[in-house]
């Protein structure tokens, strides 16, 4: 995503491929509508780039997460790259603890062709959110000066090399209405995502309480210390200095007062020990390391705080509810982390949520309090935690039932008629589960090019499509590091030119560095292994929508002789005979791999051929490297939302809020009011989609619009002429 520049607005319409040539225009499924007279087609779309950052739900199976840029994954989970600064109240924040450092592993949002994504200020709350990232400023070569079309215009020549839809086989629509136009994510709360447990409960935050517990400490707990104390004890926990022991003095001597001193050491500083002592007349409390380095080690790495402090008869997980503003899931999950002093392991989750969202999802939490979580209300901004609870077992990926989304479509130019016409298809038929344009990239390196050249064994060309320069907008010192790269080959010059060394190319810098130019696998393999496995799931996706396009232009929307079904977790052929008993919501396609049984009709042979152009196997997708062998996956070429609802609303002021949150409902706010007449008009729908399924192709199908960052700019940069 990019920095929405002031007054620049996106206007787009639904004639998605109306700057393709007539040659390379798709066949569509459904004909396609005229174009609309250009007052009523060009509706306001304030920064269109928000919507492509449009929250998916979880992906399973050979799904790749992408952090911030939504590409969500139950399979792989990298943490996303910390900020190290967050701005938080007072109550929490201790000496020099301002600076939140996050040694996790990068997210994809490095990984070459997936730009950074930095938002538009919503009021103060988006204000106060925004993050520095590793002190350094923004530069993704937009002038804050100039008119729009100079802006406009400069965006787009940086986006010519990007890709469209048509470039990763999104063709075709399954409805025959006519879009429209809307702003997508003009605020990031016009996109909430509920997330759908493993029971069918969609999960809400609606109850603060704190389970009553004899066992739990005192609220003192966390104020007894004072910012000097804390620091002490931080570094003595961190082993960051000479000190053997902290002593802090009791200045009430009361048995009472000595008690909670001894908990908050205990319940803050996971590892730490501690006695009383009596020194000159005065009674101190010292805190200390009761097995040394052994000690810290056990508890950063095992996760397993002070076992025997932990009641028996309590399950070992705290399970709550988190819900967040604009921020994504292993971001949030740093930052408890760091305010509760603990490892980001100990956290589980059922699946990644969007950063450009609100959304709600549960959490469990290896031994850690529903008091001390619930503290954290009043320390962190954009988050909230509650509906806390006991259990014995963490939380698995890939768990949940999928998510349930709300979202405002806000400005439309469709008549009730269209947004009737489009709803009710959404509702009947669905759309086709493509993978959306976040699994490709925005620069002219996209990620499936690198991974096919992974499958290929090509490891120069590996090497050479992640590092060298491309076109797209990019933070500056990535584009400084690759032309340090294409001018000297010199893997220690160009990574001195990256102040994060942690995104994927500074990891590959790294591992030329250490194993040489000849040993470029071994340099790869420094890369985190989902960030590694990324690049070939999104090959898979990129053939899968191909094939999907084709099979749907050759056989239409109707089960055929020769396609796929699932019985359990088995694909069957679906025999003449037989196939009446199927629709095409039952259909499936495969993800190439070496353990998946292609269609008997011809798109078996369009996967053989396009695999073969590639220079790949069809019959042998093993790799010499076992991480790099493709299994494969199946996957339905139809997906029907289900609790399919919307209202269409009247509104002046474009900022308001059009539905009531979590929190808001918690607060006692009411819902909004909306006049029967209005400057503008909404679109609010509400659907449930299951894993593995993108919200942004659920909304391509209603609005009828190419979701490609390319495509919009060079829609809007020729409204702008």
């Amino acid at each position: 995503m990019f920095n929405c520049r002031r007054g620049w607005f996106f206007r787009v319409t639904r004639a998605a491929t109306s700057l393709q040539r007539p040659e390379q225009r798709p066949r569509p499924l459904a004909t396609r509508p005229a174009p609309r007279p250009r007052s009523q087609a060009l509706g306001s779309l304030k920064c269109f780039l928000g919507a492509l950052k449009m929250e998916i739900t979880e992906m399973t199976g050979v799904s790749l997460k992408r952090g911030s840029l939504a590409v969500e994954d139950n399979d792989s989970v990298a943490p996303a790259e910390a900020a190290k600064r967050q701005k938080v109240s007072e109550c929490c924040l201790t000496k020099g603890q301002d600076g939140l450092e996050n040694d996790s592993p990068p997210s994809s949002e490095n990984v070459p062709g997936l730009p950074e994504a930095v938002h538009t200020k919503e009021g103060k709350k988006d204000s106060a959110a925004q993050l520095d990232i590793e002190g350094e400023e923004e530069e993704d070569g937009l002038s804050e000066e100039g008119d729009e079309e100079e802006e406009a215009e400069s965006f787009a020549d940086m986006m010519k090399h990007g890709l469209t839809e048509l470039d990763v086989g999104i063709t075709k629509f399954v409805s025959s209405h006519q879009g429209f136009s809307g702003i997508l994510k003009e605020r990031y709360s016009d996109f909430v995502v509920h997330e759908i447990g493993k029971d069918g409960r969609i999960s809400h935050l609606d109850d603060l309480s704190v389970p009553v517990d004899d066992e739990d400490p005192s609220e003192d707990v966390f104020t007894v210390l004072t910012d000097e104390e804390k620091q002490r004890l931080e570094e003595l926990q961190l082993f960051k200095n000479k000190e053997t022991s902290v002593a802090i003095e009791v200045v009430e001597d009361t048995k009472e007062k000595r008690t909670v001193i001894h908990q908050a050491i205990k319940s803050l500083y996971p590892g730490l020990e501690t006695k009383t002592e009596d020194r000159e007349g005065k009674k101190y409390i010292v805190a200390y390391h009761a097995a040394g380095q052994k000690a810290l080690a056990k508890v950063r790495t095992a996760a397993d705080p002070r076992k025997h402090s932990w009641p028996k008869s309590r399950g070992s997980y705290c399970h709550f509810v988190l819900y967040k503003e604009n921020k994504d899931t292993m971001d949030a999950i740093n930052v408890l982390s760091k305010y509760l002093r603990v490892k980001p392991n100990i956290f589980s989750y059922m699946g990644t949520k969007d950063k450009r969202a609100i959304t709600v999802q549960e959490i469990a939490v290896l031994k850690i309090t529903a008091q001390r979580l619930a503290h954290l209300n009043k320390c962190l901004m954009n988050f909230k935690l509650g509906n806390f609870s006991y259990q014995k077992s963490p939380l698995k990926l890939g768990e949940l039932q999928g998510n349930h989304f709300t979202v405002v479509l806000r400005n439309i130019t469709g008549t009730d008629d269209q947004v009737q016409q489009a709803m009710n298809s959404l509702k009947e038929i669905g759309f086709i589960n493509y993978y959306g344009m976040q699994r490709f990239g925005t620069t002219a390196v996209p990620t499936y090019e690198v991974g096919r050249a992974i499958l290929q064994n090509s490891w120069a060309e590996v090497m050479d499509l992640i590092l060298k320069p491309r076109s797209g907008a990019e933070k500056g010192y990535l584009v400084r590091c690759r032309e340090e790269w294409a001018k000297t080959k010199d893997p220690a010059a160009a990574l001195r030119k990256l102040p994060v060394k942690r995104c994927v190319e500074g990891q590959l810098l790294r591992g030329l560095s250490k194993y040489g130019m000849k040993n470029i696998v071994s340099a790869f393999g420094i890369i985190p292994r989902n960030n590694r496995l990324m690049y070939i799931h999104s090959y898979q996706s990129y053939v899968w929508n191909n094939m999907v396009s084709k099979r749907i232009e050759e056989y239409g929307l109707k089960p055929v002789p020769g396609d796929l079904a699932l019985k359990g977790a088995t694909a069957t052929y679906i025999e003449e005979d037989d196939v009446h008993s199927y629709s095409i919501h039952d259909v499936v396609m495969p993800l190439p791999g070496f353990d998946v049984i292609y269609p008997k009709h011809k798109i078996s042979e369009a996967y053989r051929e396009m695999l073969t152009a590639d220079n790949l196997d069809i019959d042998n997708m093993r790799h010499k490297i076992r991480d790099y062998s493709l299994s494969g996956a199946y996957r339905k070429i139809i997906i029907r939302p289900q609790n399919v609802s919307w209202e269409v609303v009247a509104y002046d002021d474009p900022k308001i809020p059009l539905f009531n949150t979590d929190v808001d409902n918690l607060e006692g706010k009411p819902p909004p009011v909306f006049a029967s007449e209005g400057k503008y008009r909404a679109l609010k729908m509400d659907f449930s989609l299951p894993p593995s399924t993108y919200a942004t192709m659920a909304i391509r199908e209603v609005l009828k619009m190419d979701t490609s960052i390319k495509n919009q700019t060079q829609l809007n940069t020729t409204w702008l002429r």
